[in-house]
């Protein structure tokens, strides 16, 4: 047992050095310009293991080679993995106004900001905040019934009132980034040009051809068919568009 011990645990203290290795060559190979290398190594490391860096760092390398789509991608990805990457989040906002790919959804600006608001934070994050609103809020509780002083009476039954509601509130918070992290219902167009169809099949004249899309566009994925052999997936648009795309125009975040 003991011996079984001991070479996992020098397996374990080898491989630190080799994964620290090649980041090393490839941030060197970034440094010198050499993005296509640095992709490859990159890309290799994500088979083992991905972080929000690792995606931060392959949209960097992508957007170093002229390939918006595919930074915009992987820059989703780091948010995704890490709603509070601000580097990430900054360079998706600049390398899609650079692209011109528009996101608006024509929500009111209150309702963008509440949505903004909420993604900054994990699930992991907001599910703390509500067990932590949970708690103050039976402490609160105690304090109405328990307390003789009229002052911490009120404080524990209005406090209580807005702990509840912070509770809730955090609770859905929640709820919508672990969806969103696991669901993964999200994908970026990948094709230079996205034809969608009005049915799940390949348009056959333009009365079929619901609205085109720019590479680089986020979609929703809402339901998907197979017709002879070929994946077809419903997609909403950020402006709430309804129509069919080809799996193979799309890659999910």
């Amino acid at each position: 047992m003991t011996r079984y011990l001991n070479i996992l645990i020098l397996l374990l203290v080898t491989a630190v050095p080799v994964l620290a290795g090649n980041t090393n060559q490839a941030t060197q190979a970034y440094d010198n310009e050499a993005y296509n290398k640095a992709l490859e190594i990159y890309l290799e490391q994500e088979k083992t293991a991905t972080s929000s860096r690792l995606c931060y760092n392959i949209g960097n390398t992508y957007y170093r080679l002229k390939d918006n789509a595919h930074a915009i991608l992987y820059y989703e990805r780091a948010l995704l993995l890490d709603p509070s990457n601000s580097d990430a989040r900054f360079n998706l906002e600049f390398t899609r106004e650079k692209a011109a790919i528009s996101e608006n959804s024509g929500e009111t600006f209150f309702s963008q900001y509440i949505d903004s608001m909420v993604s900054h934070v994990s699930s992991n994050a907001w599910t703390v905040v509500a067990v932590l609103s949970f708690l103050l809020f039976l402490a609160a509780v105690v304090a109405y019934f328990v307390a003789e002083n009229v002052t911490v009476r009120k404080f524990g039954f209005f406090g209580g009132a807005t702990l509840l509601v912070c509770c809730v509130v955090a609770n859905v918070c929640a709820f919508r980034m672990y969806h969103k992290a696991v669901g993964r219902s999200a994908a970026i167009v990948m094709a230079e040009k996205a034809t969608l169809s009005s049915s799940p099949r390949q348009p056959k004249d333009k009365s079929e051809i619901a609205f085109e899309l720019n590479q680089g566009t986020k979609v929703e994925i809402t339901d998907s068919v197979k017709v002879q052999g070929v994946m077809w997936l419903n997609v909403e648009t950020a402006d709430l568009q309804h129509a069919w795309i080809n799996n193979k125009d799309i890659e999910i975040i």
